[in-house]
């Protein structure tokens, strides 16, 4: 009788347990989403950026890159900043490994409302994600940071001090710099940066093994330079460098 009750006792802890004592699920990667949501992207340059996420993730050669990887499968998270104070987890973790969790994954991005309409912290989109890599409970030899943005870091800390931290960390971050090529006067310094964007990016935000950046000129190119970027990412990190708007059509082998 004794034994009974320590065995009930035992089993009883063991499934009481923090998720932290417990084995940590393996994946391939995991690859946070840190998409600007700041002022100078209007509501329909928005809708196209999800748009482009969500046909990304249910792109047949990114699943095809999720299936080929060891474990066959990623944990994603979506996290919309605008502002220093405003980051917000409109995701969170979710692991995506065929076609259902895809589009899963697609549909609750595509129907959530935007969170915000500031100013521009890349640094605290940064920070945020930084912090859900550490507090997550998953396995993996790959951490990703993709930051989206279509301008300067104008809030906040230093973005290149975030972006060392993170580094330090053992966290790469990639970029897509969206280039406005007819910014209205007030939002010239901040959408082209002298040297450009994409420049910017690469100095500043950037950084880690195989880190790249990619460029579009264009919202309804989004999704498929989006496509092309995470095939990068999840099926090997080998780094897709310099692509003007021009080279952004059809798929890359990974």
């Amino acid at each position: 009788m004794r034994a009974g009750r320590l065995l009930a006792a035992f089993v009883a802890s063991a499934l009481t347990l923090p998720a932290t004592a417990r084995a940590a699920e393996s994946v391939d990667v995991e690859l946070v989403l840190v998409t600007d949501v700041s002022r100078s992207i209007d509501d329909a340059e928005y809708m196209l950026e999800k748009q482009g996420y969500g046909s990304a993730f249910t792109d047949p050669h990114v699943l095809a890159a999720i299936r080929g990887g060891t474990v066959g499968a990623i944990a994603v998270a979506y996290t919309e900043f605008a502002g220093a104070f405003e980051v917000k987890t409109v995701i969170d973790w979710t692991i995506i490994r065929d076609e259902a969790s895809a589009k899963a994954f697609s549909d609750r991005l595509l129907a959530a409302p935007r969170s915000f309409y500031g100013r521009t912290a890349i640094s605290a989109g940064v920070d945020h994600a930084v912090q859900m890599l550490a507090e997550n409970d998953f396995d993996t030899q790959r951490r990703v940071i993709d930051v989206c943005g279509d301008g300067t870091n104008n809030a906040g800390r230093d973005v290149s001090q975030a972006r060392d931290d993170a580094i330090r960390s053992g966290i790469t971050i990639n970029g897509l710099a969206i280039i406005n090529d007819h910014p209205v006067s007030w939002t010239y310094a901040h959408v082209q940066p002298p040297g450009g964007l994409t420049k910017y990016y690469q100095d500043n935000v950037t950084g880690g093994p195989g880190s790249f950046v990619l460029e579009v000129h264009d919202f309804h190119t989004f999704g498929e330079a989006m496509t092309r970027k995470l095939i990068s990412e999840i099926a090997s990190g080998t780094p897709i460098r310099d692509f003007a708007e021009r080279d952004i059509h059809g798929i890359p082998s990974p």
